[in-house]
């Protein structure tokens, strides 16, 4: 077979600041899925693309592209909207896992595909796997009967959606271009509008526990991804979000269902459930349920009632015990005060130190290590408080954890004025 163009000029024409054709950009992500464009010339393309950027128009394209390298979703034959939600990741952000179920409550069938954590965020796969006979993996068959019968699944994305940005996302990963907006906006959504949602709500996290430190880069990658979602007629909206502090009191598998199903019952921390009811009045807005009252469902048991039939509709037990960890460390306040910051990042480090994350996709995981909270920013606290509890199954991995937390904490004067940050920091829509 005689390919019509040469990956070289490819490379070239983006080195020197370019803008590809559609021709060309169709051809090489096909070529390079097929092998015939070889990882070296895919490195050195992402290489021009973060150094020099694409238009909308070749974002778009190249999304596209990503796309047709696989198969696509339908959930047409439904007979209801549905509406999906993507994070771009942080510490003890277990919304997800509240949120599919409180949406369902609606008529609002929601297809949630999701990952595994690796490095400092956590997955909601592995999450969720802490629950005693919960799977991950459901054939396209099983997935839909479950938003028929149930309406809400938190599943495995299948191998058939986007291979090309599979391939290409674990290239970026060892060639140091994952910080290139297009191609992070294109790897996102070329797997959801593959995936066939209707509505899509993304929440883009922002400060030192997030991908994205800087608000306005991820103002630029939130504008990206709606105009990519609108471009192919999905409904696309962004939320910019507060990722400087952990979410919630843990991070850490079983300890973060657990806080899941503590909201799911009407109660948990406040800024988890401010968030899942903010992502669900956009997510049942987005699906034409505008008048529709999260906070009541979470309230009156509706949304814990879906919970239940969905863990169960994927073999998970319930109301069977969670994982506990074998072992506990206590870290305590080193001074009188009132707590200033405590940095998302080191309790994501500390918590994969733990078990509770990994540093390769095929690591394994532990179901109960993590962190748990003691006191949050603005909290009065004093010396030799418990501030957090350490949780792991492998005690020699405290020592470590330790260190990535020993400059976690900031506690200030006792009369410090309150240092909250708003959560929602900001919203793009189309």
């Amino acid at each position: 077979m005689t390919e019509p163009f040469d990956a070289v000029d490819v490379i070239v024409a983006k080195r020197d600041g370019r803008r590809l054709t559609d021709p060309q950009i169709d051809w090489v992500l096909d070529a390079y899925t097929r092998g015939v464009v070889a990882d070296e010339q895919m490195s050195a393309l992402a290489m021009a693309i973060l150094l020099n950027g694409m238009d909308r128009a070749e974002i778009a394209r190249w999304t596209a592209a990503m796309i047709a390298s696989g198969e696509r979703m339908s959930f047409a034959d439904l007979g209801r909207p549905t509406a999906d939600k993507h994070s771009t990741g942080g510490v003890g952000d277990k919304i997800t896992l509240p949120l599919a179920p409180l949406v369902a409550v609606f008529g609002v069938a929601v297809p949630q595909l999701s990952g595994r954590g690796l490095g400092h965020t956590g997955g909601t796969l592995d999450k969720l796997e802490s629950i005693p006979g919960w799977r991950a993996a459901l054939s396209n068959e099983e997935l839909m009967t479950q938003l028929a019968d149930v309406g809400a699944v938190i599943c495995q994305a299948g191998s058939g959606l986007a291979p090309a940005d599979r391939k290409l996302y674990a290239l970026r990963d060892v060639t140091g271009t994952v910080e290139a907006i297009p191609l992070i906006a294109s790897s996102i959504m070329s797997k959801k509008i593959a995936e066939g949602t209707g509505a899509l709500v993304l929440d883009v996290k922002v400060g030192s526990g997030a991908f994205m430190k800087d608000l306005d880069r991820a103002t630029e990658l939130a504008r990206t991804m709606v105009d990519l979602g609108t471009d192919a007629g999905v409904t696309t909206v962004a939320l910019l979000t507060d990722m400087s502090t952990p979410l919630g009191l843990t991070a850490g598998n079983a300890l973060e269902v657990r806080e899941s199903i503590e909201v799911l019952a009407g109660g948990g921390p406040r800024d988890v459930v401010d968030l899942t009811l903010a992502l669900a009045r956009e997510m049942l807005d987005a699906a034409g349920r505008p008048d529709a009252d999260p906070a009541a469902a979470l309230a009156d048991g509706r949304a814990m009632d879906a919970w239940r039939a969905m863990i169960e509709a994927q073999g998970g037990d319930a109301d069977a015990p969670l994982p506990v960890a074998r072992h506990t460390e206590v870290v305590t306040a080193g001074s009188d005060g009132v707590l200033t910051e405590l940095d998302a990042y080191a309790v994501g480090i500390a918590a994969w130190r733990l078990g509770a994350g990994r540093a390769r996709k095929e690591d394994p995981v532990q179901a109960g290590a993590g962190v748990e909270l003691h006191a949050k920013p603005g909290d009065a606290v004093r010396a030799g408080q418990p501030l957090m509890t350490l949780h792991t199954d492998t005690p020699d991995r405290f020592a470590r954890a330790r260190e990535a937390l020993a400059d976690a904490v900031t506690i200030g004067a006792a009369d410090a004025a309150r240092t909250d940050r708003p959560l929602v920091l900001g919203r793009v829509s189309a």
